[in-house]
């Protein structure tokens, strides 16, 4: 018997396959009996040295007043950001993490199957679940060496094209698009197409693009960033957008009233301030990578050279690999969902977690190479 309620859900609902997060820690600990402790989660790009000392004495300040709404326009923490980019308050949307803010775009410029999106293949997954969410038409164009290739993607835009999305640096893939090739690619995009520059993990990178000059001579720009990767706050979902003023102003209508709450408004302003450990984060992350890159070439993995916290490997059985880890307690990505069964993603942890990591790897890798010489 059919449930009659089931035949009213939305039509976009009943085809979409729900984002796979991480693996919890906690989820792990009930399965295999570890304390939570044990485990190292080497799944998700968070920050291995937690959040800043700053936002966490700020949290304490302010935990008193939890009972009050939160300022549903993020005065303060809007003000600080114009501050550290040298642009107007009216240009920020605060988001419930940038994920939000990506919703948000669906919901002014695609939200039917007559608006189309374009994004690359082995870009983030989101993209393409809020396209089907949404009901708008999509492109997953093919990418070059697991980067956008830009090119492709200016020849793909037809008519119904109303917006891409480049991630910059890549994630799953850690690739970056080169300055200058990004520079050409915007000015190249029609103004009535917006283009959303996704700069999760831009943090990572030694000599970012200057995108926000575009915010300023272009239409049709939207930045969208994290407090999630660097300042180590994934917890407290608080990311925004940047956007030319006419762009934001809509932004703000489409958004919840209190979309970002107290605590993780205090918590990023005063992460802004924490300059050491925004030095201390890129410099476990550079010597981090490093190890592995050596590590992934003593056991002659391939991997994809890695412009943020990451880094994409190629193992041969990514399922497998990835629950091979679970039974020593450790969370690593497969990418099964991304279309890439033969890779696992590994966010780059402190000295100690990555010399678990390593040394487990030959002894998981060793029954697949069994395999491979019969």
């Amino acid at each position: 018997m059919t449930n009659i309620i089931s035949t009213q859900i939305n039509p976009s609902l009943t085809k979409l396959t729900p984002y796979e997060p991480g693996k919890p820690i906690e989820e792990l600990a009930r399965e295999y009996g570890f304390s939570p402790n044990e485990i190292i989660k080497l799944a998700s790009n968070e920050n291995p040295l937690g959040p800043s000392p700053f936002a966490v004495e700020a949290i304490a300040k302010n935990l008193h007043k939890i009972h009050l709404y939160p300022d549903g326009n993020g005065y303060a923490l809007k003000k600080a950001l114009a501050a550290s980019l040298d642009i107007d308050t009216e240009n920020i949307v605060l988001g419930n993490g940038s994920n939000e803010i990506i919703e948000l775009l669906f919901h002014l410029f695609a939200s039917s199957p007559t608006e189309e999106v374009l994004f690359s293949k082995y870009a983030f997954a989101v993209y393409k679940l809020m396209a089907e969410l949404f009901g708008a038409s999509f492109k997953e164009v093919d990418d070059r060496s697991f980067s956008h290739d830009l090119q492709s993607i200016l020849h793909s835009i037809g008519p119904k094209t109303k917006l891409i999305f480049i991630a910059n640096p890549n994630n799953p893939t850690g690739t970056r698009i080169p300055n200058e090739q990004l520079y050409e690619f915007l000015d190249a995009v029609p103004e009535r197409v917006v283009v959303a520059i996704d700069e999760a993990y831009i943090d990572f990178v030694p000599d970012p693009p200057q995108t926000l000059s575009f915010i300023k001579k272009r239409e049709n720009i939207v930045i969208l960033r994290t407090f999630s990767k660097m300042h180590g706050l994934a917890g407290l979902r608080i990311g925004y957008g940047i956007a030319p003023k006419s762009i934001a102003n809509y932004l703000q209508r489409a958004r919840q009233p209190f979309n970002t709450n107290f605590l993780a408004q205090v918590a990023a302003t005063a992460s802004l301030e924490d300059k050491q450990h925004i030095l201390q984060t890129l410099k476990i992350t550079e010597e981090g990578k490093k190890r592995l890159e050596d590590g992934f070439n003593r056991l002659g993995l391939r991997f994809i050279p890695s412009s943020a916290n990451f880094i994409l490997v190629h193992v041969g059985d990514g399922d497998y690999v990835f629950k091979s880890f679970l039974k020593k307690g450790i969370i690593i990505r497969p990418m099964k969902s991304y279309g890439l069964a033969e890779w696992v993603r590994i966010t780059v942890g402190t000295p100690e977690q990555l010399s678990k990591l390593l040394e487990a790897f030959p002894s998981i890798l060793l029954p697949l190479r069994t395999l491979d010489k019969k």
